[in-house]
């Protein structure tokens, strides 16, 4: 032993939760004894986007990504045998942020907690909702409302709590630049403290306090160099503007807060054995640096390209931690970068065009305005574009995908369809009776009255978060909470920056895009047709829409008309546009495993509607097992994240448009 005192290790986190509040409960309980110093919860896409579980929209969703939560009494069991004032517990919730804190917030006063003590972070941030994740629900102007009342709310009630966790990690998967994440990110945040500033609702002596709770939530990958850098120009950018814009002198309130949950988009479903290393690199990044090191950091498992991960993968990860926070002397050092040209080089230069890329975005009037337009979108469909080019030509090389992908046989995945978690698909009718039952059992009269209060406060001024406790106490669901504010706030599709994404393949004659275009253009010829058209759906509350933004833009770029319209939409909406658009093929892309519920609807519709020319097609995180029993029931073809080629898989759609249309194969020399 050395004798040098150790620093304290970050919290560690595992983000969880599936199936039922019971069943994520025995996961979180087990994970703590383990030796996890945190939570971290997973809710379901129906809690996100504020739909209980009887809903049309949630059918197939119900507990796959998260636990469902719909009322106080999921959320009593979500935490029994928890005490919630020793704990320290993020909860991964934007759109619905307020309702669910409102729950907790009772259940741990229902504990005997005194809500002064309690700690943790709530997400809340909703413009990287609108770019990237898609699990917002009201516009934007009322989203910062419910944003701005949280946080005035939290400072004074709720003091140890982080009500905003400025999040870039999902702009980074959605294609961000290091540049791009740190300017966006910091734009959000700027947003959010002048709304809160503007409101009145903090003294101007208590803003320091607001400053001091922003936390933010980011993205590491495995370009470890550059990651490093980013974090500490992340410090220094914050330090920067809560100083000279916000006047705030204390350096601790100025401090740079943020947990981390490293890349997994970077995860690969081909070699998934890689993604272990790729893991511990990630970390790395944003640990071995004393000056900028996270505050939390949670790591994916290996598996999760393939599915949903088992305990035994997550407890893995919780290792990997464990080893280097105990095992290394890493915590025992200063800032071991401190002093490197290259580094200080590099932070100055991502520091200087990150400012640029603010002052654009100012310029425009600020995060929300530049949402609205759509240019943020745009900026990263164009980014995320130009990433996929690199991987297809091989400029950039992921080691099992596009460079070394012989390899022996893996014990891990010698049977895929055991790898992963599967979530009980009788699982769903269960959440649905019990919130049938507790909807029963209720007193309705004081339910509708809060809900009738919360209404009145919405579309007036005051803070909506009183109204909402009231609400949790009173027995409201998620889904009567939500369409409440919908009711007065109204809902919002944000744009999807296809249609200005430019072009990032090359087609030029003897290109593999050139000869898509022409199979394309023969078949469209030989149809009868100006273009043939492709239909992209997302079924379901999936919001990660980048796979099917991506399908979209190069789809465009081969010569299709391209019907996208966003995401959240129901299989029925989706065939009526099939019909009414009259497309040569439906493309479904969904992530969140409700594939097995979704796309047999669409096909079955599809039947009913006399439209059985349409091939289907249908991408996303899809087992083996899965796959072929859509292949069994009339899907034309599948595809998962190792089909890696863009342009092939849009040459693969045109085959199949001929084969449903009875046209003989077409062969196109590249």
């Amino acid at each position: 032993m050395s004798g040098r005192r150790k620093d304290r290790p970050w919290l560690m986190r595992t983000y969880a939760g599936h199936s039922t509040a019971e069943a994520s409960n025995e996961l979180y309980r087990r994970n703590l004894a383990k030796g996890q110093t945190g939570l971290s919860v997973a809710f379901d896409l129906p809690t996100q986007t504020g739909y209980d579980p009887d809903h049309v929209l949630a059918r197939g969703e119900v507990g796959r990504v998260g636990v469902p939560v719909s009322h106080l009494g999921d959320m009593r069991r979500l935490f029994q045998d928890i005490p919630l004032e020793q704990m320290n517990t993020s909860m991964t919730i934007n759109a619905t942020a307020m309702w669910l804190l409102a729950l907790y917030q009772v259940v741990a006063e229902e504990q005997g907690a005194d809500p002064g003590k309690l700690q943790g972070t709530t997400q809340n941030d909703i413009v990287k909702e609108y770019l990237s994740r898609g699990t917002h629900v009201f516009p934007p102007v009322p989203s910062l409302r419910l944003t701005t009342d949280m946080i005035t709310y939290t400072v004074g009630r709720i003091p140890k709590w982080n009500p905003i966790n400025i999040c870039s990690y999902h702009l980074q998967e959605a294609g961000a630049t290091p540049v791009q994440e740190i300017a966006y990110a910091m734009s959000t945040a700027v947003a959010v403290l002048d709304a809160v500033r503007d409101s009145g609702q903090v003294p101007p002596e208590k803003f320091g306090d607001v400053v001091a709770r922003i936390s933010f939530f980011v993205n590491a990958g495995v370009r470890f160099i550059e990651e490093m850098c980013k974090m500490r120009a992340f410090g220094r950018i914050w330090d920067q503007v809560t100083r000279e814009r916000y006047g705030i002198q204390d350096a601790r309130q100025r401090r740079f807060r943020y947990g981390v949950q490293v890349n997994s988009l970077g995860l690969t479903e081909a070699q998934p054995e890689n993604n272990v290393q790729r893991i511990v690199l990630e970390m790395l990044a944003v640990t071995l640096s004393k000056d900028a090191r996270a505050r939390a950091v949670q790591l994916p498992a290996w598996n999760e390209a393939l599915g949903l991960p088992r305990p035994w993968d997550q407890q893995w990860s919780l290792r990997i931690q464990q080893v280097l926070a105990h095992e290394s002397d890493l915590l025992e050092y200063e800032d071991i970068f401190a002093g490197s040209h290259v580094i200080e080089a590099t932070v100055e230069s991502l520091v200087t065009e990150s400012l640029a890329e603010m002052d654009r975005i100012e310029a425009m009037g600020g995060a929300m305005a530049a949402v609205e337009s759509g240019y943020l979108k745009s900026e990263l469909v164009s980014s995320h574009a130009a990433r996929r080019a690199r991987i297809e030509s091989g400029e950039e090389k992921i080691v099992g995908v596009n460079i070394y992908g012989t390899t022996e046989p893996s014990p891990l995945t010698a049977d895929l369809d055991a790898a992963v978690m599967t979530v009980d698909p009788e699982n769903e009718a269960g959440v649905v009776a019990a919130l049938h039952e507790w909807r029963a059992n209720r007193d309705e009269a004081r339910a509708a009255e809060a809900l009738a209060a919360l209404k009145k406060a919405a579309a007036g001024t005051e803070n909506l978060m009183e109204a909402t406790v009231a609400c949790a106490r009173a027995g409201v669901t998620t889904g009567e909470w939500s369409w409440a504010l919908r009711d007065v706030f109204g809902e919002f599709r944000a744009p999807t920056g296809v249609s200005s994404a430019p072009v990032a393949v090359s087609a030029d004659a003897g290109t593999p895009l050139a000869a898509v275009r022409e199979k394309a253009a023969r078949t469209a010829e030989d149809l009868g047709t100006g273009r043939l058209r492709l239909l992209v759906g997302k079924p379901g509350l999936d919001g990660h829409s980048n796979g099917a933004e991506q399908i979209a833009v190069r789809a465009r770029d081969a010569g299709f008309e391209v019907v996208y319209q966003g995401i959240r939409l129901t299989p029925e909406q989706i065939v009526s546009a099939a019909v009414a658009e009259d497309v040569h093929c439906v493309g479904l892309s969904i992530l969140s495993g409700s594939h097995a519920e979704l796309v047999p609807d669409v096909l079955h519709r599809l039947r009913e509607a006399g439209a059985t020319d349409i091939p289907v097609i249908a991408g996303g995180i899809i087992p083996p097992a899965d796959a072929a029993a859509l292949i069994g029931a009339g899907v034309a073809a599948v595809f998962t994240p190792k089909d890696f080629g863009i342009t092939e898989i849009i040459g693969r759609i045109v085959d199949e448009i001929r084969k449903a249309n009875k046209l003989d194969p077409l062969e196109v020399p590249a």
